[in-house]
């Protein structure tokens, strides 16, 4: 098992899952949809399974490229610890298990099950064909709220689309400062990526300005449902902390990319999410 959620990188869920926490209290909050445990239940299953499903396969698909790289060469599969077969494996059946889990939420869930699995599998194809491979994690990630209120009331709205689209663009954004680590072996090995096309200097200023759009659609809920000083305080702490990962992480000084990358932005999504479930619970 130890060596499954090292695969999966299981404690980076913290990025999108409080997200899917807001879709889903969002729909109970604002529909008359009742709190359901089941669907709660069933919403997480969907989370999990997902992840592992796309996680496990973009290690199998890079499993050479990552034994290449200095950087990933001792991630499980090059190291030896899990077999290339059985990291292909377990995705098949996380994929099951996600598809069986949209079955007994609704039918729009279970139709668009595939459509879901698509995305976030064909990420792994994409920095072999794009530099807008960091985008198409963004939309993978960015399902979640959006899948969430699915799960809930079965039909779309314009506010968790916000919270998708916010999603998209903060992922896309902190995963291109990510890939600043391998902007050289990038270019040497005809991968795509923002930082290999643009160099650093380029892909920081596209980072930042997907950050900017990620704010933007972070306020834009304000206009469509009740929200108080308490979910501005949220969004407050979520911009300053984009535009602290923006200042300790220079194309000279790549020192401290994993702070940006995985301590920043794990705390923006799991702050914001607690303020903003405060606020439609307590204050709005």
């Amino acid at each position: 098992m130890k060596k499954y959620l090292s695969l999966v990188l299981f404690a980076h869920s913290i990025f999108a899952m409080p997200f899917a926490f807001i879709g889903f209290f969002l729909a109970v909050h604002t529909t008359d949809n009742p709190f359901n445990w089941i669907l709660l239940v069933l919403m997480l299953i969907c989370m999990v399974t997902a992840r592992n499903s796309a996680m496990a396969f973009n290690r199998y698909l890079d499993r050479d490229i990552d034994a290449r790289n200095p950087r990933t060469a001792m991630r499980d599969i090059p190291a030896g610890r899990i077999s290339a077969q059985k990291a292909l494996l377990f995705t098949f059946i996380n994929c099951i298990i996600f598809i069986a889990a949209t079955y007994f939420i609704n039918p729009i869930c279970f139709y668009l099950s595939p459509v879901a699995l698509f995305v976030v599998l064909f990420y792994s194809y994409t920095k072999r064909i794009t530099p807008l491979c960091h985008l198409v994690l963004g939309l993978g990630l960015g399902l979640a709220p959006l899948g969430a209120y699915l799960v809930v009331t079965g039909s779309f709205n314009i506010v968790p689309v916000m919270y998708t689209f916010s999603v998209l663009f903060w992922v896309s954004g902190f995963d291109i400062i990510y890939a600043l680590q391998d902007e050289e072996f990038d270019r040497a090995n005809n991968l795509n990526s923002i930082p290999a096309y643009f160099g650093k200097k380029g892909a920081l200023r596209i980072s930042e300005a997907l950050h900017i759009l990620s704010a933007i659609c972070i306020i834009i809920p304000m206009f469509y449902m009740h929200l108080s000083w308490f979910y501005i305080i949220g969004v407050i702490f979520y911009c300053c902390l984009l535009v602290y990962q923006h200042l300790i992480v220079s194309p000279t000084d790549l020192r401290r990319v994993n702070r940006a990358f995985m301590t920043t932005n794990g705390v923006a999504s799991v702050i914001f999410a607690a303020f903003f479930l405060l606020d439609i619970y307590f204050f709005g």
